[in-house]
């Protein structure tokens, strides 16, 4: 059984990564009908920031060597203080361990990723935590155009920090799906450019469809 996690964290209901990660789903859950599927909207549940709780949390785990969650539960037992940081830190932890699938719905704000992601990213991420072997999708929507040679190419910091995050933690197989210049869609001084934003996302929804189909028969098992 293969198993995805679904994250949203626009803060627009309506928005064009959540329509994206929609779509994505629904073919998903087609193709694997006996699939899990998990999710959470981090704007209207949004995961708590880091605190100092929090940050003692990641230290102890690695002046222990933990390597996994048993042991962080062993390590933290004798310290009552970081129990309730430890308390909402688990679950998302141990949701994420047991995807095959991430399925990330976000849009680009700032030329980075929501601050409703990145509390989610800080949460979860711990020195030991393990993700080779699973599969991520990034949908994400820009309201400019910041893909190869655009003149903004170089203010993407969306995308190059999702990898480098992935990457450090052992997961190598992520695939990214843009919709940009989704201002074009309102803002007039763009208009000229809604056909371009109209190709883009037409090819984003192939794009989330294709990979939808695909995943589930390169997924691995959990370990």
């Amino acid at each position: 059984m293969v198993n995805l996690l679904h994250l949203d964290a626009s803060a627009r209901r309506g928005s064009f990564s959540r329509r994206l990660g929609a779509v994505f789903v629904a073919e998903w859950r087609a193709a694997n009908p006996d699939g899990f599927y998990a999710y959470r909207d981090l704007v209207a549940d949004p995961v708590p920031p880091l605190d100092e709780a929090r940050v003692e949390i990641a230290i102890r785990s690695g002046v222990n060597g933990v390597r996994g969650l048993a042991e962080m539960d062993e390590v933290l037992a004798a310290v009552p203080a970081l129990s309730e940081s430890w308390a909402v830190t688990r679950p998302l932890v141990t949701q994420l361990l047991e995807a095959d699938v991430l399925l990330l719905g976000t849009p680009m704000y700032n030329f980075s990723v929501p601050a409703s992601l990145k509390a989610w990213i800080d949460r979860v991420t711990l020195p030991w935590l393990p993700l080779h072997g699973k599969s991520a999708v990034v949908v994400s929507a820009r309201g400019g155009a910041y893909g190869p040679g655009a003149p903004r190419e170089h203010h993407d910091f969306q995308e190059p920090y999702l990898r480098a995050y992935f990457a450090a933690l052992g997961l190598e197989d992520v695939a990214f799906v843009h919709a940009e210049l989704t201002h074009a869609t309102v803002m007039p001084f763009l208009a000229g450019l809604r056909r371009t934003h109209e190709a883009s996302h037409s090819a984003a929804l192939d794009a989330v469809r294709t990979l939808a189909s695909r995943l589930p028969a390169g997924a691995p098992s959990r370990d």
